[in-house]
């Protein structure tokens, strides 16, 4: 009698050892994705960002390679709408300065892309299935609509001020200078225009650097 309750008892003790695993695995994963949504420690400084995030200077070579746009101007757009946040959005309006509302967009991501404009980039582009919280789909997003800019309103794909103007107001709002009676957009437009250039000048410092693979860095 006493040997069958011991052989119950054993069959019912819990493998803590068993438990502890699945814990550490949620835990693990909650950290990749926690690093993988937060933004860079630098994100003032494109040379910094891309040694944090290797994968993301590989994904902004290739945006500028398929659209012919530069990195400097690409990252300067992500930088003045979300700070290189993944799952940015608008702060949204307040009843009666205390209840929180509606948000005043759908915008969304590191390129705070509206629904109807990333759908129509998803159809356009052939990325089906991109998502506004991934980096390498964000600035080929961004990268494709100054393509388009330039393409239908002849703006410089250098000239970020301009190319601003159209992200935000549109093409057609470009064209008919939406843009000039609006002044707290022209003050973003030129903070683009300037972390622009001093991304380009940082670049230039040291794209060699980020272009060698990791046996070269290792022997450098």
């Amino acid at each position: 009698m006493k040997a069958k309750v011991k052989q119950t008892a054993i069959s019912g003790e819990c493998d803590h050892s068993r438990l502890i695993r699945p814990v550490w695995l949620v835990v693990g994963l909650l950290f990749v994705s926690a690093c993988a949504s937060s933004a860079p420690r630098n994100v003032a400084n494109v040379c910094s960002i891309f040694e944090e995030r290797r994968s993301w200077y590989r994904a902004a070579k290739a945006a500028e390679a398929r659209w012919q746009v530069p990195i400097a101007v690409n990252m300067a757009f992500i930088y003045q709408e979300s700070s290189f946040r993944a799952r940015a959005r608008p702060e949204r309006n307040r009843i009666l300065w205390i209840l929180p509302g509606r948000r005043p967009s759908t915008a969304y991501g590191f390129a705070q892309a509206l629904d109807s404009t990333w759908e129509d980039y998803e159809n356009r582009s052939g990325n089906y299935r991109a998502s506004r919280a991934d980096f390498a789909d964000a600035i080929d997003f961004v990268a494709w609509y100054n393509a388009n800019s330039q393409r239908f309103s002849g703006i410089a794909n250098t000239d970020a001020r301009n190319l601003y103007y159209a992200y935000h107001e549109g093409i057609g709002g470009f064209q008919r200078g939406s843009y000039r009676s609006k002044e707290w957009l022209l003050q973003a437009a030129d903070r683009v225009q300037s972390n622009a250039v001093r991304f380009d000048s940082q670049l230039a410092g040291c794209r060699s650097d980020l272009d060698k693979n990791w046996f070269q860095r290792l022997n450098s």
